[in-house]
């Protein structure tokens, strides 16, 4: 059990260094974080748009 919690903690503390680094990549590391946080949540809310959605995953997929 204790085992399982360390992995979960490295897996956790992995996905958030990943996604900090997307957040550096975009060139997004000198926006402040309250602005951040609210262009991820109108995306969120956008998600549904299957258009959007594609368009973003092409701007993502040319980005890497």
């Amino acid at each position: 059990m204790r085992r399982t919690r360390l992995l979960d903690r490295k897996k956790d503390a992995r996905e958030k260094i990943q996604l900090g680094g997307l957040i550096v990549k975009a060139g997004l590391r000198e926006t402040d974080k309250a602005i951040l946080l609210g262009i991820l949540m109108d995306a969120s809310k956008r998600l549904g748009d299957i258009n959007e959605r594609d368009r973003w995953r092409a701007i993502g997929k040319a980005a890497f």
